[in-house]
């Protein structure tokens, strides 16, 4: 699937045609720099590498470094592999904005980390009810997760079992939310509805 690196801007919302006010995301797409293509006679697979959002020199390390170097272009922060499916033969160096790849009125998948929520009990990262009714002299048991298991046998817990943890911060990808607009000016492409992680973070976008 071709695609583009991008950065969460925001949520606004926009009027359609019909006059409903209609949630958006505003994303970021791009500008892309080609910085490896990986060939099936070389690496087994046809891929494209994508870097995209500028960084210092001297925050680089020397094997990235070079790395870049070899596509002609000063270090970036994020590289992203793409399926080789884009409209045009792509060259190292090439740079890809967001009215190569994404146009009005398509369909796209959206990748990135979800906003991390810290340590979280059961009730909130399991949706476990908690104990019901508060008679009969039961108390300090509300939200616990109960029982770990039987004790004699298998006397431990299997794992997989749902319990309390750190929550949030894993990479999620959103499936089919339609392009509103693109504003190919300022690399800018509106989608409906909600994608994961905060503002400024960096997401995946595949057509």
């Amino acid at each position: 699937m071709p695609g583009l690196i991008g950065k969460k801007i925001g949520m606004t919302s926009v009027f359609g045609a019909d006059g409903k006010n209609i949630p958006c995301t505003v994303i970021e797409a791009g500008p892309c720099v080609v910085t490896q293509i990986r060939t099936e006679e070389k690496d087994g697979y046809a891929a494209v590498q994508l870097a995209y959002d500028e960084k210092k020199e001297k925050h680089t390390s020397a094997p990235l470094m070079g790395h870049f170097k070899k596509a002609n272009t000063t270090p970036k922060r994020k590289l992203v592999e793409f399926e080789n499916d884009f409209s045009r033969e792509l060259n190292l160096g090439d740079g890809l904005s967001v009215a190569d790849v994404i146009s009005d009125d398509t369909w796209v998948d959206v990748t990135g980390i979800s906003k991390g929520k810290g340590f979280q009990g059961v009730v909130r990262r399991h949706g476990f009810g908690g104990v019901g009714g508060q008679t009969h002299g039961q108390h300090n048991r509300l939200r616990a997760p109960g029982s770990m298991g039987a004790s004699s046998y298998p006397s431990r817990v299997f794992r997989g079992k749902r319990l309390a943890g750190r929550m949030g911060g894993e990479r999620v990808k959103i499936l089919n939310l339609k392009v509103i607009k693109v504003i190919a000016e300022n690399n800018l492409i509106l989608v409906k509805g909600s994608i994961p992680g905060p503002k400024g973070s960096y997401v995946i976008v595949e057509e």
